[in-house]
Order: structure tokens, then sequence, then C-alpha cells
């Protein structure tokens, strides 16, 4: 068996050990990026190598699993993995969410010392290597807030299906008390909770609202039950918004000049977009979102090379933001910076 064809079958018994509720055929071979046959295939040969992996009814399908798990011949990580597992670690730590990078830390260590002697010590040299040839590039921004026990707070009331109560510095009622329910925590350039306000007794009444995190106060878990709505998608929440704004959502359309055309091709907008090459070089780029605000303050980087064919309010906001730093730059400076970045009045 080829080198490649032992690594794939690695991979979906490590899937199989690793799954509670086992896997169709359907999803191994989605997986594993192979036809339904080959799938079969794949399953008895880890069958013959695992005699211990389980068949499940499923109704109509059928799921396999490998309960007790693999050896830890099998489970040993790649320098590969490992790698990236660091990377991502240092990411977190230098975009500021220093708990979740803590937790990166700790499973790395837990992996590390969960390891053969001897694997290990092979593998050392390779990933300090790597790891010091690899970098992260910080990009300029906010820091997110992230308070470790607000978060685990917060991940409490999710696992219970409780209500959480706090008090809210922003809003139309900076320092009022607040009652909602739960959706979820969503992590970008700022931090937030996704939930629903609970209106006059009423558990969830209100549309789910981004509560930044760096406003909670005094969070606590309510002894009250409450749940997201059946169906409720916090990713598919997330991507309605180009940013963190929830607002009516729009389709956009956008021409990027063919100066920039090949940089727009491998450049991503938004999930749900489209991109289509044009006769003259050009790219037309469409999505459906809202927060039309921060994706005029995206298009900034662009310069001169994209136009907005719609929708006009957003050719009308960028217009608004362009004046806005126009009007402020072409005044003369309040206060003059000279040598040595000392002001002058």
């Amino acid at each position: 068996m080829r080198h490649e064809k032992a690594a794939l079958l690695l991979d979906l018994a490590r899937r199989l050990a690793s799954s509670a509720e086992g896997l169709t055929l359907d999803e191994m071979a989605e997986a594993s990026g192979v036809g339904r046959r080959t799938a079969e295939r794949m399953r008895d040969a880890i069958w013959d190598l695992f005699p211990q992996m389980e068949e499940l009814p499923d109704g109509a399908a059928k799921r396999f699993r490998i309960g007790g798990g693999l050896g830890g011949l099998f489970q040993a990580p790649t320098t590969e993995e490992l790698l990236e597992l660091s990377k991502a670690a240092s990411a977190l730590q230098a975009s500021g969410a220093a708990p979740r990078a803590r937790t990166l830390e700790t499973l790395e260590r837990t992996i590390r010392a969960a390891m053969r002697s001897t694997s290990l010590a092979r593998m050392v040299p390779d990933l300090e290597a790597l790891v010091q040839s690899e970098a992260i590039a910080v990009q300029a921004g906010p820091r997110p807030f992230e308070d470790e026990a607000m978060i685990a707070v917060v991940r409490q009331a999710l696992m219970a299906m409780k209500r959480l109560g706090f008090t809210y510095h922003g809003g139309s009622r900076p320092g009022a008390r607040r009652e909602v329910t739960p959706y979820g925590l969503m992590f970008g350039r700022a931090n937030y909770l996704v939930a629903a306000e609970d209106i006059g007794g009423e558990r969830g009444a209100g549309e789910p609202r981004n509560w930044r995190l760096g406003r909670i106060r005094d969070i606590e878990v309510l002894d009250r039950m409450a749940a997201p709505p059946p169906g409720f998608d916090l990713q598919g929440y997330a991507n309605r918004s180009f940013g963190i704004y929830q607002e009516d959502v729009e389709d956009v359309v956008l021409r990027i000049l063919p100066a920039s055309a090949e940089e727009a091709l491998s450049w991503r907008f938004h999930p749900s977009q489209r991109v289509a090459p044009q006769p003259d070089g050009s790219v037309v780029v469409t999505f459906r979102a809202s927060g039309m605000r921060e994706l005029a303050w995206h298009l900034f980087t662009w310069r001169d090379q994209v136009e907005i064919l719609a929708p006009g309010g957003l050719r009308a906001l960028m217009l608004e933001e362009l004046e806005l730093s126009r009007s402020r730059h072409a005044r003369r400076p309040a206060l003059s910076v000279g040598a040595g970045g000392k002001r002058h009045g």
C-alpha cells in the first residue's frame, strides 16, 4: 500500500475513534474525499486492523465507530500537527486572546506528555526548527477583551441551558441590569455574547443582539432555564454581517479593476460571495450581508481599485466616510510635532 493510502486510512481510523455517534459510509467518503465504494473498502481494511470497530444501527443507515480509541502507536501526532497547534496558540496570544491561547498550550503539553519518549525525542529538533522559522504576522486593530472567568460563566450557562444576568455598560441604558437567553459567543476583532434580552419576564422575547464582553460586569448564571430557539445557527447568524454589526441584509456588488483582479480572485470578502471574471479583465464580486459601515472601512484598503456597484447606500456611506476623512486632514493640525516627537502648540 502506498504511503498516501496508508495515511488516508489512518486518518479515517482516527475519525472513527474520535466520534461518539460513529460515521456512516457517506460521511466516511466525504471526510476522506473518495467515492462510496472506496469508502467501503477502507472500512473493511480498518475492520481488519481494528476488530473492535462497532456497527451501530441508525434507521435505514448504519454507523461505524472504534470504541475505546486507538493504541498510542496509532495516535502519535505528526510534527506538522504539533507545529500548527503551537502556531494557533501563538496567533491567539498575539491577538490578545490569552485565555484561549493558554488552553491550546495546555493541550500541546498534554499531547506531548502522552507521547512515547522515543517518538518525542525524534520529533523535538524538527519541531523547534520549524517553530523558529515560521511567524505570525500581527495585524493592526483593536485587541479584543477576553476575560477567562467571564467566558467560563457564559459557557456554563450555555451547557446548562440557563439564563444569564449582568450589568451592561453600553447600549441605550448604560449601567442597567439585564437578563438574557444566551445563544453563543463570537470571537473576532472584538468578542461578543450573542443573546436575546428577556422582556417582561418572557424568555428570549427579543431578537438576538451582540453584547460586547468588555462592557459586561457582574455576570452570573441564573437559576432559570433558557435555550436558543430550535434551528438557530450561530455561524449562519454571524455570516449575515460583513463584520460584527447586525443590520438589514443587502445585496452587495463590487467591481475590482483589472490591476487587482488576481488578488481579488484569492480574497474572501464574505462567506457567501460569488466571484465572476469579466471580459475586460476586472472581477465582479457579489454577496449578501449587513454591516455596510464596516464594509466601507474595509474597502478603504483597496484604494482606487474597487467600484461599488450596489447598494446605493454603501456608495453614499463610502463618500461620507471619505469626506469626513478629507475634511479632517485638510485642516491645519491643532498641534504640530517637531523633531524627537515633541508636540508644539
